[in-house]
């Protein structure tokens, strides 16, 4: 495997579309491009992830021989990365949990989000746009979402130390991925997942429903068994946890 480059920016307007940009020129990686300063990143639903000091903003660009479907099966690895970087400056795996689809809770709190991606790449293959930001100096203000940086948790960790983690973590499990397909990604993100076993309440486009996260399908859609009976595989949507966290 061809450990991947770095592209450090002092500021961009979003590096997943900077990943974007050079999937589209021929760029096939796998290239990580980082920014210190990010001015119109955007997350899941088009929601801003950007401007916050201190942060880290990456994307890393690969390009692989599988279907869409299957590619997306990397923000569960890309999950468990960033969970990697969390015990790194926590000191204390139990602080950390995955949240589905794609979050990363510190104390309950976000402190990482992860998009994905993906295009037909101009010589073969699809490309990939792995876009996370880490909380690592400061955190936003949301009152449904509640937020927290690493340093806001109690610990210290640069962006290129952060970085540097991320990369080699998320390179052991896209390996893995690759060698063993998604079962052990799967039974590693559960092992650390938020809420399994608990209530909560999953909005989708159009309904809500209400019931028990009892497992994850083998494709990764969520198992949802319904309060009135039988259950359902939600494959996008946003997940609550009443009573307990909104994070």
């Amino acid at each position: 495997m061809t450990a991947p480059a770095i592209d450090w920016l002092e500021e961009t307007a979003s590096t997943n579309a900077d990943a974007r940009l050079r999937a589209g020129a021929g760029e096939r990686g796998p290239l990580w491009i980082a920014a210190k300063r990010q001015s119109a990143g955007r997350g899941r639903r088009g929601r801003a992830w950007s401007g916050l000091e201190g942060n880290l903003f990456a994307t890393g660009l690969y390009t692989l021989q599988s279907d869409p479907a299957r590619a997306a099966e990397l923000s569960f690895a890309a999950a468990l990365a960033v969970a990697d970087v969390c015990d790194t400056a926590l000191g204390d795996p139990v602080r950390t949990r995955v949240k589905w689809p794609n979050d990363v809770l510190v104390d309950r709190r976000k402190a990482a989000g992860i998009l994905l991606e993906s295009g037909q790449a101009p010589g073969g293959g699809l490309w990939i746009a792995v876009g996370i930001g880490i909380n690592l100096a400061a955190h936003p203000a949301d009152a449904e979402r509640p937020a927290i940086s690493l340093a806001a948790a109690g610990a210290s960790l640069t962006r290129e130390v952060a970085l540097d983690v991320l990369i080699g973590a998320f390179e052991t499990w896209r390996v893995r991925w690759l060698r063993d397909g998604f079962g052990p990604v799967r039974d590693s993100w559960l092992a650390r997942a938020h809420g399994l076993g608990e209530r909560c309440e999953a909005r989708l486009e159009g309904e809500t429903l209400t019931g028990t996260f009892a497992d994850l399908g083998p494709d990764g859609a969520l198992r949802l068994d319904l309060d009135g009976g039988g259950r359902r595989y939600i494959s996008a949507g946003d997940v609550f946890f009443p009573d307990r966290t909104k994070a």
